[in-house]
């Protein structure tokens, strides 16, 4: 994906540090001050835009809610997108990568992980580098309460069947695949930008629910 470079973006970023949270890294573990309240947290990696991180935080007022994204112009939009919908209280955001998680999160921080649309990174010397990969979901793991979720949707074929491979290897539990989500799709799905782009085109939309599963 091409990014459009916004000169301004960076400013405006900047100037909202109620929604995009500077330093970070000083919440780890304190998560609940932030959002002032003990509800679980869910993250989405790779946010995008932010329509379904926003949508989420709307549709369920119990649960906070992070988006995470690394680039300005793209945050921006997300930016955008929760002061549009403000006031909501359990919606931050924050400009890091998603493969440093573990210096923002620690253990039991987080309640669930969402991934929509990722990167497929199709070449096979760049397998490391997909959000699915086992480094990826040790990752995660360090992070979450026991036996938390993955949730996942894609239109990459590809994609999905690698990450129901390298899921099932790690040894955790598949609790619901679709190959066609939107021949059957749950009332309370929120819609990703792409989503929405690549199921008016006709594509099937992949989406899997997996569960770690704790050794004690």
């Amino acid at each position: 994906m091409r990014l459009r470079n916004k000169p301004w973006a960076e400013d405006f970023i900047n100037s909202h540090p109620e929604i995009v949270i500077p330093n970070p890294e000083e919440q780890k573990g304190k998560w609940n001050l932030v959002f002032d309240n003990e509800n679980p947290l869910h993250i989405e990696v790779g946010t995008g835009k932010g329509q379904f991180v926003t949508g989420m935080a709307k549709q369920n007022p119990d649960i906070n809610y992070i988006g995470i994204e690394l680039y300005d112009s793209v945050i921006v939009s997300a930016l955008e997108n929760a002061l549009e919908a403000q006031p909501l209280p359990n919606l931050r955001l924050l400009k890091v990568n998603g493969a440093d998680l573990a210096k923002y999160f620690q253990k039991n921080d987080v309640h669930r992980v969402y991934l929509n649309f990722s990167d497929p990174w199709p070449k096979i010397r760049h397998a490391k580098r997909r959000l699915t990969h086992e480094g990826f979901l040790k990752l995660y793991e360090s992070i979450l309460v026991d036996n938390a979720e993955i949730h996942f949707k894609t239109d990459n074929r590809g994609l999905f069947e690698y990450s129901l491979t390298s899921m099932s290897a790690y040894g955790m539990l598949l609790t619901y695949v679709s190959l066609d989500l939107h021949a059957n799709m749950p009332e309370d799905n929120i819609m990703t930008e792409y989503e929405e782009k690549f199921s008016a085109k006709g594509q099937p939309i992949y989406r899997l629910e997996a569960r770690f599963i704790s050794q004690e």
